[in-house]
């Protein structure tokens, strides 16, 4: 038997997509690249805005019109939240919800389709177990993904997680440095510490997110570098902020979601800090790391948004050190407080408040990019491609050739070639292939 997985959504959905299908492996199945040679398709959903919901539908429409006898399964947020939704879509045999999705094969009979497609899925109050998900295929990638948290206790007005995953919970510390020990073992040279509210790691275990980074920095077995995906301002601790400064091993690099530059938008989110709280971890992490890399997440359109609260968050982004914006046009999702709040934003000035965001966010990474040139970085190269991130997430592509099946590389960043840094090698750090080695210094003899 044959499976075929498909994720939408978030690197959590990714790292939880690869664990189901390492499931099925011990059981007897064939993991294969393609859904038109499977016998079970499984797509892993994301409910984050009306277009991953639509992508769903057609995804799934797709698969059956090339392979009708796949049996179907999906689970994620979209799921759960709306089961019914999916099982509707004709030629979905099976539906799984959060607290299911860690169980399918125990649900299904992968031999044949079911006559009609079947429901598994419980209130979300009742998903309270964590169930640790991590990237576990090594021949396509170096970078792991690790579930160290899942759910959340926040309120925000526009957001359904809560009601798709639940409240927040995550593994102990000693579970979390076992599994990172096992993927520094099987060859990933980096690992994203993933979740919903990462920030919010040990609630029921009477630990905290400061101490599992302190762990894993005191862990001498774990060799892998280690990048936090995303984490709430109003979390980001002075004392992580300074670990992460002093570390060997964590990258300087921080995603944290603003989603807006006016605080009176920020109060109709329900958002727990202000652009004050904001700002001050954006001047303490460039204080301690002024080469640090600085993504934000930005809402666009949210109800009630005039232009003057639009300017606020542009000049209030404009004033601020960073170095990407993720943007994000408002979307309606069911059972959200947002709903109810009068004064919708019109699409079209929606889709063009995050154009002129998206603009703008291209100006400020070409700035970042800029200011890394003349620096030396490691440069973790994506499968077998001469390209890859830099530990405090610049985009680097090779100027000449280095050995094939080299995955970590020593550079000199050198000049900026359109959307990428270009880098002139230095050191071959780790190879599949051979053993690390020296390329001559050509055009970089003075640097270390």
């Amino acid at each position: 038997m044959r499976i075929a997985a498909h994720t939408l959504g978030c690197k959590l959905n990714n790292a939880e997509t690869s664990t189901i299908v390492e499931q099925f492996r011990a059981s007897g199945f064939d993991s294969v690249g393609s859904w038109r040679d499977a016998d079970v398709f499984l797509l892993n959903t994301c409910s984050v805005t009306a277009n991953a919901e639509k992508e769903c539908r057609q995804l799934v429409r797709r698969v059956l019109r090339e392979n009708p006898d796949a049996f179907v399964a999906v689970t994620g947020c979209y799921a759960q939240l709306r089961p019914e939704e999916i099982a509707s879509i004709e030629g979905v045999d099976a539906v799984f919800g959060a607290k299911e999705k860690f169980d399918i094969l125990s649900y299904i009979d992968p031999t044949g389709k079911f006559e009609a497609p079947k429901i598994f899925s419980s209130p979300i109050e009742e998903a309270v177990d964590y169930h640790l998900a991590a990237t576990t295929d090594t021949s396509e990638r170096t970078r792991a993904f690790l579930k160290v948290q899942d759910g959340c206790d926040y309120t925000c007005t526009y957001c359904t997680i809560p009601q798709a995953r639940g409240a927040s919970r995550s593994a102990d510390v000693p579970h979390i440095i076992s599994e990172l020990r096992r993927l520094t073992r099987d060859g990933f040279h980096e690992v994203v510490l993933s979740g919903v509210n990462v920030g919010d790691f040990g609630q029921a275990t009477g630990t905290d997110f400061y101490e599992l980074c302190k762990a894993i920095e005191a862990d001498d077995e774990i060799m892998a570098r280690i990048r936090i995906s995303s984490i709430e301002p109003n979390l980001l601790r002075d004392e992580i902020i300074e670990l992460v400064a002093n570390s060997k091993k964590f990258c300087p690099h921080f995603h944290i979601p603003l989603q807006s530059g006016s605080d009176r938008i920020l109060r109709l989110m329900q958002r727990r800090y202000n652009t004050t709280l904001y700002r001050s971890r954006i001047e303490r992490v460039k204080e301690l790391m002024p080469h640090a890399g600085i993504g934000v997440d930005v809402i666009v359109g949210f109800p009630d948004e005039n232009d003057e609260d639009f300017l606020e968050c542009k000049e209030f982004l404009d004033s601020l050190d960073i170095s990407y914006l993720h943007v994000f046009s408002y979307s309606e999702r069911p059972g959200t407080k947002a709903l109810a709040i009068e004064n919708k934003v019109p699409k079209h000035i929606r889709s063009d408040r995050s154009q002129i965001l998206r603009m703008f966010s291209e100006k400020k990474k070409a700035a970042f990019y800029r200011s890394q040139v003349g620096s030396v970085a490691t440069v973790l190269l994506e499968g077998e491609t001469n390209e890859g991130f830099t530990e405090n997430y610049v985009r680097v592509r090779l100027s000449r050739p280095v050995e094939a099946g080299a995955e970590l590389v020593r550079v000199m960043l050198t000049s900026i070639d359109g959307e990428v840094v270009v880098g002139d090698p230095i050191e071959v750090i780790s190879s599949r292939n051979a053993d690390p080695f020296l390329i001559p210094l050509q055009v970089v003899a003075s640097c270390p």
